[in-house]
């Protein structure tokens, strides 16, 4: 259990909480600057509260050992950063530092898992945005951790991509693996989440099962648009 109790962070975080499962894939939605991703942030333990606490199955997350922490926690942050030119495999090894190993088995799953093994030996420097996304993404997998939190981790990638990164999400969360995502995509919440959380100016307007999370009163409420939904349950399209 990941539990945020009364979170405060000035100017972006006014009193939230919520207690998030392992083996569910958790969205966070809301507007621009709602502070959805300083409450990833908070969460993954990147960022200190002025008040409230986060706990992981029991101990507070801001008293785990930098590494305990980051063998639980796979961190993919909105606009990631790659400082050196390395190829693909060397980038995705690094997923295994919290670990102080290079378990290749690991390392040779997250490329098949991120469909890169023929681009293993590219620099990153060569890679389009999608194939840098999918590389950083492995590198989060490579790691194997408990948890893995991702800011708007479809953001960079086609259709096709998306769906099967949102496959991959699914079968880690099936694993028994704690998935946590800000998404801006609705239908993609409503289609692949099994719980949502919105917030709205820095509180928590809604959690709960996206199809009754996401109702079209909250919708207008937060995103201030009327909509209506089209489809059937998994395959919902949003029209406003």
């Amino acid at each position: 259990m990941l539990q945020a109790q009364n979170l405060i962070l000035r100017g972006r975080l006014d009193d939230v909480s919520a207690a998030i499962r392992p083996g569910e894939i958790t969205a966070i939605v809301g507007p621009n600057g709602a502070g959805k991703s300083s409450l990833l942030a908070c969460l993954a333990g990147l960022l200190d509260p002025q008040s409230g606490t986060v706990q992981l199955s029991g101990e507070l997350l801001a008293d785990l050992a930098p590494q305990a922490r980051a063998q639980a926690i796979g961190y993919l942050p909105q606009s990631p950063e790659v400082a050196w030119d390395v190829s693909v495999e060397t980038l995705v090894a690094l997923g295994r530092l919290p670990w102080r190993d290079r378990d290749a088995a690991s390392i040779n799953a997250a490329l098949a898992t991120m469909e890169l093994e023929d681009l293993r030996q590219r620099p990153v420097s060569r890679l389009s945005g999608g194939e840098r996304a999918r590389a950083l993404m492995a590198r989060v997998l490579a790691g194997q951790p408990r948890w893995i939190h991702a800011d708007e981790p479809l953001a960079n990638l086609d259709l096709a991509h998306q769906q099967a990164l949102l496959g991959v999400l699914r079968a880690q969360a099936d694993a028994g693996t704690g998935v946590v995502m800000v998404m801006h995509g609705l239908a993609e919440a409503m289609n692949h989440a099994d719980r949502v959380l919105v917030v709205l100016e820095g509180q928590l307007l809604a959690d709960g099962p996206p199809e009754t999370v996401l109702d079209l009163a909250t919708i207008q409420r937060a995103w201030g648009i009327d909509a209506r939904w089209l489809g059937e349950a998994g395959g919902r399209a949003l029209a406003y």
